[in-house]
This record gives C-alpha cells, sequence and structure tokens, in this order.
C-alpha cells in the first residue's frame, strides 16, 4: 500500500462525504451502528472514523452516560466529521492513528472501524492494538469490502482509469479498498492477533444513484484513486471523470443507475 492510499486532503473529505457515503457506506454504517448497539457498550471507540458517516448513525443509538471516541488519521476528515455532526458532549474526537493507539489497556467495550482495517500497514499489529484497548469480553466490529469484482462501480471506474494508462493502471480501488477480502486470511490475523471468537457475515447490497456522473465523481475525485491520477497527468481528472460516467453509462444505463456492492462484516471478541 502507497503512502498516498491513507491520503484524504484537500476536497476529498468534501466529495467522500457528499457522493461516495450515501453511494456505498451509508447503508453498512446503519448495520454497524446496530451491532455496535446491541452490545449497550458504555464506552465505544471508533477509529478510521472517515466523514462520520458511523457516527452519525451510532451516537443516536447509544445510552445517554455512553463515551464515545472518534478518531481518525486524517484531520481534515475529523473536520468534515465533527461539522456534519449535531453538537453531543458524549462524543470525543481525536486524532489518532490505529496502529498505535492513545488510550490505555482495557479501556472500551467495544472498538469499531468501517472501511478502514485495509488501509493498516500491518494487519495483525493493528489488531492487537484493538485488541489491547478493549475491556474483557469487548468486541471489535469491523467490516472490509469484498473483491473489486463484487463491487460494480468501483470495478468500472478502475477499467477505465486503465484505459488512460495502459502502461502504468492506477490501481488504487483494487489495491487498497478492495485488496483485503479473503474471510479465511482475515479470520487467521485476527486469531494471531490474540482474538478468541470470530463471527463473520457477508452483507450485499445496491448501490444507487441518480445519474452515471455521481458514481464516476465519487470514485474518481473522492478517493485517493484522484491522487494516482493526477500524479500521472494534472490535468486529466475532468476528462477520465467524465469517461468513467460514460462507461457507467454504456453498462448501467441513463438516469437512475444501481450496481452490486458487496462486503464482509467482522465482530471479534477478546
Amino acid at each position: 500500500m502507497s503512502d498516498k492510499d491513507k491520503n484524504f486532503t484537500g476536497s476529498i473529505p468534501d466529495i467522500y462525504d457528499d457522493f461516495l457515503v450515501p453511494l456505498i457506506f451509508k447503508s453498512y454504517a446503519q448495520d454497524m451502528a446496530q451491532k455496535v448497539a446491541s452490545a449497550a457498550p458504555r464506552t465505544v471507540l471508533e477509529t478510521a472514523a472517515g466523514s462520520g458517516v458511523v457516527t452519525r448513525a451510532l451516537a443516536p443509538l447509544l445510552a445517554r452516560d455512553a463515551r464515545y471516541v472518534v478518531t481518525d488519521l486524517n484531520p481534515p476528515m475529523l473536520v468534515r466529521a465533527d461539522r456534519q455532526q449535531p453538537v453531543d458532549d458524549r462524543i470525543e474526537w481525536q486524532q489518532a492513528d490505529a496502529m498505535a493507539l492513545p488510550f490505555d489497556n482495557d479501556t472500551f467495550d467495544v472498538v469499531c472501524c468501517q472501511f478502514g482495517v485495509m488501509f493498516l500497514p500491518d494487519k495483525t499489529a493493528g489488531y492487537r492494538e484493538a485488541l489491547r484497548v478493549l475491556r474483557d469480553e469487548g468486541r471489535f466490529i469491523f467490516n472490509v469490502w469484498d473483491k473489486i469484482e463484487e463491487n460494480e462501480f468501483a470495478q468500472s471506474v478502475t477499467v477505465t482509469a486503465a484505459r488512460f494508462f495502459p502502461d502504468d493502471p492506477p490501481v488504487f480501488l483494487s489495491r487498497t479498498p478492495h485488496g483485503y477480502h479473503d474471510v479465511e486470511a482475515i479470520g487467521l490475523d485476527l486469531q494471531n492477533a490474540g482474538f478468541g471468537n470470530v463471527e463473520v457475515q457477508t452483507i450485499t447490497a445496491q448501490s444507487r444513484a441518480d445519474s452515471p456522473h455521481i458514481p464516476a465523481l465519487a470514485y474518481c475525485q473522492g478517493t485517493p484513486l484522484r491522487n494516482e491520477l493526477e500524479k500521472r497527468d494534472a490535468g486529466s481528472l475532468d476528462k477520465i471523470t467524465s469517461a468513467a460516467a460514460a462507461d457507467i453509462e454504456q453498462s448501467f444505463g441513463a438516469g437512475l443507475v444501481s450496481g452490486k456492492i458487496q462486503g464482509h462484516v467482522f465482530v471479534a471478541s477478546r
């Protein structure tokens, strides 16, 4: 994974939250919020919170005296999340690296992470950090995307981008968001980190948008794929976005479009 894969800066956080979150993240965030709330936790740590879609879904479900610490590696994403969140004195916003959490051992009832563990440079070490800050019988709840072939708009945009740079195709989406999907391998990483019981559920859904331009814009300009495109040709971004929209229209139709998305949800117990 390139260091630039973790670089959510500039206009990326706003485009990500405005377009990519409703496109692919919102339904999974609601599922995660329900899973976390079902544990009736008094203390929750969210890592890699991004622009706060899980935070917005989960906060209303927690007890009034709960403590909810929301973290992300990228300050611009936390700024966006804080700006979108209703005022809530239970929430603490903090920049933090999930590989080196600035919290004491045995602090949280639940650690949750939506589509963030794929960015960890050492997955097992990152899982050990989650385990360290969990209390006895605590839960680590996270999800990952399935392979890119099971996520149709992401696959389409990746194919379009490769057509512009055949000798050096931009593969951020297949390399990182969709590059850590082997359920058995993830389960083994969790066991090696020290987790006991591990449950996994595969959730298939539909990604819907009012036009083909929305998924094209969301992926090309609202993710670090943008960094790869601009590195190869600084003036190509809008042209590739338009081409991606045209390819989505050809495959999925004009107007309202719908494409398959699929991810795996893990609940690991200490």
